[in-house]
């Protein structure tokens, strides 16, 4: 096994690797930016180092610094976590250059992955359902009006080395595609160095279902069942379940199968996870492939009762899985909420500063990851994600009460958070139901908008009423 891990990231996904480290027998390495000296990663790391100042492209995002910490403290391989450095295929080269482990999938498989258009292609050629678009990267706009006359409106446009919601772009109609088009391109070059975009046609309010699969070195690929990842705002994830409640047995074995396939096609190692949208009829289409473990990994592990950071790390070593498809069984249920510094009657906006007090909830089937404390000082640089509550129980009921109850008892004062947010999702009777799909969250602020201005209206009305009665 290693002897000595790095790990390129921070906050709760940097203090989850040293965990698993820790319980592997294996030493770790912290690096931190100047803004995160204080950071719990740092306090429980063997080793750390600073890789320097606050702004991510000049700390987590430097290769150069990351492998620098890496010789001089003699790790043998780097985790890089999810976000940053994580599904970006230059570093994973550069570690194999350096003869350091990347723990992840090969360089060429990230690259090909990250490349959302060529991903289509190859799970196209797996016989993987894929959704109605265009080949590969689009050149103009007389290439992309012409697809999207043949697939019909509405048409979403993507970057085609993005993710995270940016850029992308619906398009209604010819005028929203022209300057929809733009828009995508000048955002995608942006964010992700690179212009190029893609065309699919738009799934009217669509389940988003991942699946959770494992790959090793040695061609053996298996599934860990699926996430429903459908409750989200501007395509970022706020909640996440398993198993899904729009899905059945035979449902989850076809899609399963399809993941299966795909991973088996490009040869995948690693731990990744495989993003298809499920329409009201029960068609599904591949949407991505990431090649990372993901920040709502942790309902996967409870439902499975595996480790999937281990799981990473000792495929990454050459191992082979101890385990194939047939072992897989889902037990109970299990939900994750992201806990974020935003205060929600703002449009989310993000709140970094000092926690003053910090309560976490506890009791049985009960998980927090967090690398947050009291006293503890939000920089403002990075994502504004502070903790990830986990409830599990033998039924989604059970979990769904086991979240409230636990979210009651989360206390954070200092800063504004999602919490009063996320209690309002979990007493809402759609996501009770199980009936709800990736328009939830904007169907919400719409009746929300729409009582205050019942309630602005009737105010109003009452205060006519009063007035004539005072003349009267």
């Amino acid at each position: 096994m290693f002897k000595k891990v790095l790990i390129a990231n921070r906050g709760e996904i940097a203090l989850r690797i040293i965990r698993a480290c820790k319980e592997l027998g294996i030493n770790t390495v912290a690096v931190y930016s100047e803004a995160d000296r204080s950071s719990l990663h740092v306090r429980f790391a063997d080793e750390d180092v600073c890789i320097g100042p606050p702004k991510a492209q000049d700390s987590y995002l430097d290769p150069k610094r990351i492998i620098s910490a890496a010789e001089v403290t003699n790790a043998d391989a780097i985790h890089p976590g999810y976000g940053f450095l994580a599904e970006n295929a230059d570093f994973a080269e550069i570690c194999e250059s350096c003869k350091i482990r990347f723990i992840g999938p090969p360089s060429e498989i990230i690259r090909m992955a990250g490349d959302k258009a060529l991903a289509k292609k190859k799970m196209k050629e797996a016989s993987v359902p894929i959704i109605p678009g265009s080949d590969g990267a689009v050149k103009d706009f007389e290439q992309v009006n012409q697809i999207s006359e043949q697939i019909g409106y509405p048409v979403i446009i993507k970057a085609s080395y993005g993710g995270g919601g940016k850029g992308m772009r619906l398009a209604y109609n010819q005028k929203d595609l022209k300057k929809g088009l733009e828009m995508a391109q000048l955002e995608a070059s942006a964010s992700f160095g690179n212009p190029e975009v893609y065309i699919e046609k738009f799934v009217s309010s669509p389940r988003h279902i991942e699946f959770q699969i494992l790959g090793d070195s040695h061609g053996n690929i298996i599934h860990l069942g699926e996430r429903d990842c459908s409750i989200q705002r501007r395509y970022q994830k706020l909640v996440e379940e398993s198993p899904s409640p729009g899905i059945d047995a035979e449902l989850r074995n076809r899609i399963g199968q399809a993941a299966i396939r795909g991973g088996k096609w490009i040869g995948y190692q690693s731990a990744g996870t495989v993003e298809f949208l499920l329409d009201s009829e029960g068609n599904f289409y591949f949407m991505e492939i990431n090649t990372r473990i993901q920040v709502e990994h942790p309902v996967t592990e409870e439902v499975i009762d595996t480790d999937l950071v281990k799981e990473q790390i000792k495929i990454a070593y050459g191992e082979r899985m101890e385990y194939d498809q047939k072992d897989i069984r889902i037990k109970g249920h299990a939900i994750e909420c992201r806990i974020n510094a935003e205060d929600p009657e703002k449009d989310f906006l993000p709140d970094p500063g000092e926690i003053r007090s910090f309560h976490l909830p506890g009791g049985h089937g009960i998980r927090v990851d967090t690398h947050a404390y009291a006293k503890y000082k939000i920089p403002p640089f990075y994502d504004s994600l502070i903790a990830k509550l986990i409830a599990s129980g033998k039924t989604r009921e059970e979990a769904i009460l086991k979240i409230r109850r636990a979210l009651d008892e989360f206390i954070i004062e200092g800063i504004k958070t999602t919490i009063p947010f996320h209690k309002k999702i979990f007493s809402d009777q759609k996501f009770i139901s199980g009936k709800y799909d990736t328009s939830f969250v904007e169907s919400l602020f719409k009746e929300k908008d729409e009582k205050k201005e019942r309630e602005k209206h009737g105010n109003k009305r009452g205060s006519e009423i009063y007035q004539r009665a005072r003349v009267d």
